[in-house]
């Protein structure tokens, strides 16, 4: 699933990252080599790091 057009970044990509340790969704995107443009994606990029570090999901 497409996480952010802008970026065209997967989920598998985000979740995959957020396991290395990040802190939260834009140091996600700035590991990736990238940082958010329209801010849509931001909400789910979250809970997908938040998911994958262990951390329940609000």
């Amino acid at each position: 699933m497409i996480v952010c057009s802008c970026n065209a970044l997967r989920e598998s990509q985000v979740r995959e990252i957020a396991r290395g340790g990040v802190r939260c969704e834009r140091e996600a995107y700035q590991r990736l080599g990238c940082r958010p443009q329209c801010g849509q994606c931001l909400p789910f990029a979250r809970q997908l790091v938040r998911e994958e570090s262990g951390r329940v999901a609000s």
